[in-house]
């Protein structure tokens, strides 16, 4: 007689989705993990944690934040995902390899924990999370018309523009000191990059 082992249970939701779509008004995927869907109320621009450090200290950013291993993830205003590629390339990144990406209508975000709710280890965690019974919209960085910043007033919330080209240039930063921290590991025969 041969013995089967059976399929892995995903395990149950605790209640996360629901808190996340009764509490903040966010769509959320029937998955465990919690998946959020992106597109709807907010896209998503994921970095490497080290540069997005880097772009979280020079924003004064107050929409919410995530923190995933090591990658982090900004919440934009919905649509921003389409306006990334030519906005990169309209600041003369385009083509250079940043390591930035965008997730809007389609995508999804592992949801972390709810804020007071325990984690686990490894899993998303919310570095400024969203505050239920407040808007979030309005915290979110977007594409401001010319002459006017972004956001309603209610907060710092840099305009996409100016986000973009601090987390392109954290990331590029970011890229060249981790190839240098490489090289100077590598031996005694390497040079170094040189910063101004």
């Amino acid at each position: 007689m041969a013995l089967t082992v059976p399929l892995p249970r995903t395990p149950a939701d605790d209640g996360r989705a629901q808190w996340y779509e009764t509490e903040l008004g966010w769509a959320a995927a029937d998955c465990f993990p919690v998946q959020l869907l992106t597109g709807l109320r907010f896209d998503v621009l994921e970095l490497p944690a080290d540069a997005g450090a880097a772009v979280l200290r020079r924003t004064g950013l107050a929409s919410p934040v995530a923190l995933m291993g090591h990658r982090m993830r900004l919440l934009v205003a919905a649509g921003s995902a389409d306006e990334v590629p030519g906005l990169l390339d309209w600041l003369g990144w385009g083509g250079i390899a940043l390591d930035l990406t965008a997730a809007g209508t389609g995508g999804r975000m592992t949801a972390p924990p709810p804020p007071g709710w325990p984690g686990s280890r490894g899993a998303a965690v919310w570095l400024r999370p969203p505050v239920p019974g407040r808007e979030v919209e309005p915290t979110l960085p977007a594409l401001a018309p010319f002459g006017r910043s972004a956001g309603t007033g209610r907060g710092p919330s840099p305009d996409l523009v100016r986000l973009l080209d601090t987390m392109a240039t954290q990331c590029h930063r970011a890229r060249l000191l981790r190839r240098n921290t490489q090289r100077v590991n590598a031996g005694p025969f390497t040079q170094p990059l040189a910063f101004s």
